[in-house]
């Protein structure tokens, strides 16, 4: 869905005469509901029992899937997107906490590897497909297809996937925490997407606030939702988490960006546009479980900075676009981000998942699954503070195809600077067997 929805976006935005920013939040409103839930509901399967979040996860994302495709308007679709988002935080805040674990850490890695790849290939096959539907059955087709997929996935489920995992059942849910900790990261992630405006600007602050608040009320908490003390006194922990944000902060957007390209500037289908989207996430289905294997033996944190830095270079390649760029060079830049991004995300998730101990596995599942999602919705908001600044309200249409291109390398510069600084972070966590 991720990557199909993007593909989507063009035919979304004709038949609802939406601007630019707007056609943005149909991908950060999804973003924003996943991350704001899913330490919650981490914690929550930690407590209750991590099968039944997934598996209640499943259901609420096919279900929100529906309504999306019968949306009959904009606001609707953005609503059940939201909805989306917490069907999906369900399930990941608890799907790497469940292989972590079943599988010992001489293994973890690759089993990790593996669950990786699997995603990817997912994103390999959405932009096709997502192409595929919107050409020829609309961009409802592409929710309508969930549907059928997530019931097969329940079924598989209730059939195969044996046992229940609560490691912390005698503990309790901290929900005045839960609230704080949305609050806070809504208003950090809606101000940073406004900005530079006034409310944006004033969302920051609140939010800002409201970390505050959380951040004191956690410390004292007799069950916090987020155990401070993992980030306080926990580096592998804590700088494996501040990789992971910056390397997400860095990349999302770039589909996003590409997508609209390649549609807009290329006047390619959605189609042959998935189709290219679709060398990125290939690769990165064929090496993530290789990188995971090689982060059972080899220090997560050297295979996972060369992995940023391959990414690095990618993102600043393609802040040199422009309208004679070739598909070629395109595809091949996909390919080495691609590369870049399985060195980078296997080890980086084995390294978070293999620095707590077992109750507080649906918690660091959660923080995995919070700084990918935290770290997409910053990165739609720097796109979106660029669109705004370069095109303002305004369509991508052709007269303003020229301030796109501009606003597009911008954002590829500032994006290869932030994982540029992201290596940094990756080596500061230090030696995760030297714990």
């Amino acid at each position: 869905m991720g990557s199909a929805v993007n593909v989507a976006l063009p035919d979304i935005q004709k038949q609802f005469q939406i601007d630019a920013i707007v056609l943005s939040w149909i991908a950060s409103a999804y973003i924003l509901a996943t991350a704001i839930f899913l330490i919650p509901f981490g914690r929550i399967g930690d407590i209750y029992g991590r099968k039944k979040i997934f598996i209640g996860g499943i259901f609420v994302y096919g279900g929100a899937s529906l309504f999306c495709a019968a949306a009959p308007a904009i606001s609707t679709l953005l609503l059940f997107r939201i909805v989306q988002g917490v069907g999906s935080a369900m399930i990941f805040a608890t799907g790497i906490a469940i292989l972590t674990s079943v599988f010992p850490p001489e293994e973890r890695g690759r089993a990790i590897g593996i669950n990786i790849a699997a995603v990817y290939t997912g994103l390999s096959l959405g932009p096709f497909l997502g192409g595929f539907l919107t050409q020829h059955f609309t961009w409802r087709s592409v929710f309508f297809s969930v549907a059928p997929l997530s019931a097969a996935a329940i079924l598989v489920c209730v059939c195969k996937l044996k046992g229940e995992w609560a490691e912390a059942k005698h503990e309790r849910l901290d929900i005045v925490g839960s609230v704080l900790y949305g609050a806070a990261l809504a208003a950090i992630m809606i101000g940073f997407s406004e900005l530079p405006s006034e409310t944006g600007v004033l969302c920051l602050l609140g939010g800002a606030a409201a970390s505050a608040v959380f951040l004191r009320w956690e410390t004292k908490a007799e069950f916090p939702v987020i155990p401070i003390s993992l980030f306080r006194y926990n580096r592998t922990f804590a700088f494996s988490n501040l990789a992971a944000l910056i390397h997400y902060s860095a990349t999302f957007a770039a589909t996003f960006i590409l997508s609209l390209y390649l549609q807009y500037i290329k006047e390619f289908t959605p189609e042959t546009a998935g189709l290219i989207l679709a060398a990125q996430p290939i690769v990165m289905a064929i090496f993530s479980p290789l990188a995971g294997n090689l982060s059972d033996r080899v220090e997560p944190q050297i295979i996972a900075s060369l992995g940023m830095g391959m990414t690095s270079f990618s993102l600043f390649v393609l802040a040199f676009l422009h309208q004679g760029t070739s598909t070629a060079l395109i595809a091949g830049v996909l390919i080495w981000l691609g590369f870049g991004y399985a060195l980078f995300s296997s080890p980086n998730t084995n390294a978070i998942m293999s620095s707590v101990e077992k109750k507080f596995y649906g918690v660091a599942s959660g923080a995995v699954g919070s700084m990918r999602m935290l770290g997409q919705m910053t990165s739609m908001g720097i796109a979106a503070m660029i669109f705004a600044l370069y095109i303002g309200k305004n369509p991508i249409t052709p007269e303003n195809y020229p301030l796109f291109i501009k606003s597009a390398d911008r954002a590829f510069l500032v994006f290869a600077l932030l994982c540029f600084g992201g290596i940094f972070a990756s080596l500061a966590r230090g030696n995760l067997r030297e714990r």
